[in-house]
């Protein structure tokens, strides 16, 4: 089983798929914050990340969301919306654009209203990229890849540009790291709230923590001591030990 620690020496607890559901929960039904404001802080710390790993070329770079019809296809198309709001070259490519859920489906009207612009699928090789975020599935992972997602994970994979992924690379389950099928092959993933059981650098790469706003009280109520991890940041690193 692997531990993770941040860079002080702090071991961070880990959730299971369910775990979090629960903890999701009991935030939206309990003790806040509601979906949409942690959607809003997962994309935009996905936004200044991505940022972060472009270096002094942020602002020259040109990046594509590949974001699904979910939660974490929701945090995808945030960060798309931010990274369009400070001039980045920006694409957004919605694998089921017709299958969004209702919190996502607020996150594209927003998104409509910023300069990103959206792309196919069948457009995607007529571009070049120098990130590539993924936001396809995230932990509701179930069964092997199919369809229009299987062919964007392919795609990202093929293409040999660095990918970030948000939540668990797409196409890993997040409890028990096995891949049923086609999964992302990310340089970085960026989990939310507490690392899931499932991540392992060897398929995630290099793994940051995000901060999403959930409360201390939402951790205690399913027998988690989510110990002050963040200090004065919202996003950290973790690292493995066995």
């Amino acid at each position: 089983m692997i531990h993770f620690f941040t860079e002080n020496g702090i071991e961070v607890p880990t959730v299971t798929a369910d775990q979090m559901r629960e903890i999701d929960r009991i935030a939206m039904e309990e003790t806040g914050p509601n979906l949409y404001q942690m959607m809003e802080n997962a994309g935009r710390s996905l936004a200044s990340l991505s940022m972060e790993f472009l270096g002094d070329r942020w602002n020259k770079s040109r990046i594509v969301v590949l974001a699904g019809r979910g939660g974490n296809g929701g945090g995808g198309i945030c960060a798309a919306r931010h990274l369009a709001n400070r001039n980045v070259n920006v694409k957004l490519c919605l694998s089921n654009p017709e299958k969004l859920g209702v919190v996502p489906q607020f996150q594209y009207k927003i998104f409509k209203n910023a300069p990103g612009k959206e792309i196919q699928l069948n457009e995607l090789k007529e571009n070049k990229f120098d990130l590539i975020i993924d936001a396809l599935i995230g932990y509701s992972l179930k069964g092997a890849p199919t369809g229009t997602m299987l062919e964007l994970i392919r795609w990202a994979n093929q293409v040999k540009t660095p990918i970030i992924s948000l939540d668990i690379p797409s196409g890993v389950d997040s409890t028990t790291s096995e891949t049923p099928g086609d999964f992302i092959r990310a340089n970085w993933t960026m989990t939310l709230a507490l690392p899931k059981t499932g991540l392992n650098p060897e398929t995630a790469g290099k793994i940051f923590l995000a901060d999403i706003g959930i409360p201390k009280k939402s951790f205690e109520k399913i027998g988690i001591n989510s110990t002050l991890l963040f200090d004065k940041d919202f996003c950290i690193q973790v690292n493995k030990q066995r």
